[in-house]
């Protein structure tokens, strides 16, 4: 499940560290927790969706690595956006 145009340029807008920036680890991990928190309700609604599911699966890897390799460059970036996110890392 995709996001809006609009509430994608609002997550961009409240996670970017600088203006047009839309590329940096924290906007990247960001938007894909939108997409998952969508695609998490959709799975609740549909349960035998196997596509939907493995594509749910491989966003979530990707978030994990993205948090990985923020947390390998800078530790208070990462603790700062984990927390403003909300994901239980």
């Amino acid at each position: 499940m995709s996001i809006a145009p609009e509430k994608k340029q609002q997550v961009i807008a409240d996670n970017a560290t600088k203006k047009g920036d839309t590329g940096s680890p924290e906007v990247q991990v960001a938007i894909l927790t939108e997409r998952i928190n969508n695609l998490s309700g959709h799975m609740q609604a549909n349960k035998k969706d196997f596509s939907s599911r493995r594509g749910l699966l491989k966003m979530v890897a990707l978030r994990r690595n993205l948090l990985d390799y923020l947390k390998k460059k800078d530790d208070k970036r990462y603790a700062s956006l984990i927390e403003k996110l909300g994901i239980r890392r």
